[in-house]
């Protein structure tokens, strides 16, 4: 019980957990079990006995009610994978304690430099003990922060059945980073009515609208002929896939929009004279916005398709993810709840939207409503990711005020 959030931190992020987009499996990698082994045998010594990892590589546990009031079962959920865009492995942390400014050149790799120009929270950060990796891995503060944060909150409802709430549900979950985090979760099994990531970044952020999210998979079939005989005769699949992606719209991609802007970006392509694939994310915080974007993407398909009469092309798009403010807007009180909390704990509230999802995102449209709450972590997906032991305390004591405003709240 006297284990602290940066001492539940640092076991975490030594376990290498990086999904894998190219598995087919659930859980994509069997590593993400070893952390959902460890942290089922955490919970069944704090005494949480239901804890217990499922065959898809999902933890659940419950905190049972202390309160004979009504109250609504509530789930804390984050997800135990790291991502796939930079090594998870051997991470190597380091603890900078009592943080006095300036840049922070990581020991590992002495090119990168965890810059305050490029990381202003930093300047928030004097007195804290600030947590980095060497500078050859990203450090899985994104989420294992986030877990560490709900077990210590549960080790400290455990040690103290005085304090009246409701009944807790605990939910971490695998892939979240390759965008299958809730594919197999059972709902029914979890038995809450809203829950909350720990999934964002900065103190006292909550973020209750996300963007919407398609896919999109263009397939060009070209004409193929020997290029000793291709005059006026040849389309080449390479050659059209190219012109389409040279005239999608530099304002509308990722690295020339912010805020609410959504985007249309290129994220594969691969093909062959005969045959090539585009695949594309497309982003916009409403469902018509998305449309819009998809329409202008294959009206340039069309327009490129033109100068090759001899070929076709598949347009498909897929359905990834919605705006979870369609959701929490019909649910204010999760949101007011959480805002209260976050003032309980002596901080700021920052209410705002995330440029990407969460899995809070699914969830909420799964018949969980779902926002998220900050973690602490910054740089994510990154070798200069870092997170502050105080800012994971902070969301601790998040966690525990919104447990109690709930039950004060609750009908009785």
């Amino acid at each position: 019980m006297s284990e602290t959030v940066l001492d539940r931190f640092l076991r975490y992020v030594v376990i290498d957990t990086q999904s894998d987009p190219a598995s087919e499996t659930q859980p994509s990698t069997e590593k993400q079990k070893d952390l959902g082994h460890l942290l089922v045998k955490e919970l069944l010594a704090l005494g949480i006995t239901d804890a217990h990892l499922d065959a898809h590589g999902y933890v659940y546990a419950t905190i049972p009610a202390t309160s004979e009031k009504p109250v609504p079962v509530i789930c804390f959920c984050s997800h135990m994978d790291t991502a796939p865009d930079f090594s998870g492995t051997h991470v190597k942390p380091q603890v900078i304690r009592n943080y006095q400014g300036g840049d922070i050149v990581l020991p590992g790799d002495q090119t990168r430099v965890i810059r305050v120009a490029d990381h202003p929270e930093l300047r928030n950060q004097i007195g804290h003990d600030v947590v980095t990796t060497d500078g050859t891995t990203l450090l899985g503060a994104d989420d294992k922060a986030g877990i560490a944060e709900i077990m210590t909150a549960a080790a400290w409802l455990v040690a103290h059945p005085e304090i009246p709430h409701g009944t807790v549900k605990i939910l971490f979950t695998p892939d979240e980073e390759i965008g299958r985090g809730v594919n197999k979760v059972d709902l029914e099994k979890l038995g809450a009515q809203f829950a909350y990531t720990l999934d964002g970044e900065t103190v006292g952020h909550i973020e209750d609208e996300t963007f919407s999210a398609d896919g999109v998979d263009i397939e060009i079939t070209g004409v193929a002929i020997h290029p000793g005989f291709a005059k006026d005769r040849m389309e080449n699949a390479i050659r059209i896939a190219g012109t389409i992606i040279d005239r999608l719209p530099k304002t509308l991609s990722p690295e020339r929009t912010e805020g609410r802007q959504g985007f249309i970006h290129p994220v594969s392509v691969s093909g062959a004279m005969e045959k090539a694939h585009i695949g594309l994310i497309i982003r916009d915080f409403t469902t018509a916005g998305l449309q819009e974007k998809e329409a202008l993407l294959e009206d340039i398909v069309r327009g490129v398709m033109q100068d090759y009469p001899g070929s076709s092309y598949r347009f498909t798009v897929r359905e990834q993810y919605r705006n979870m403010k369609e959701v929490l807007d019909r649910h204010p009180e999760i949101v007011d709840n959480a805002l209260e909390a976050i003032r309980r704990a002596g901080l700021d509230p920052v209410q705002g939207s995330i440029r990407g999802g969460t899995d809070g995102s699914r969830l909420s449209f799964m018949g969980l409503p779902c926002p998220n709450l900050f973690a602490g972590g910054h740089a994510f997906h990154s070798p200069l990711e870092w997170v502050s032991r105080q800012d994971m305390e902070k969301a601790v004591d998040v966690i525990l005020e919104l447990v109690k405003v709930w039950e004060e709240r609750a009908g009785g």
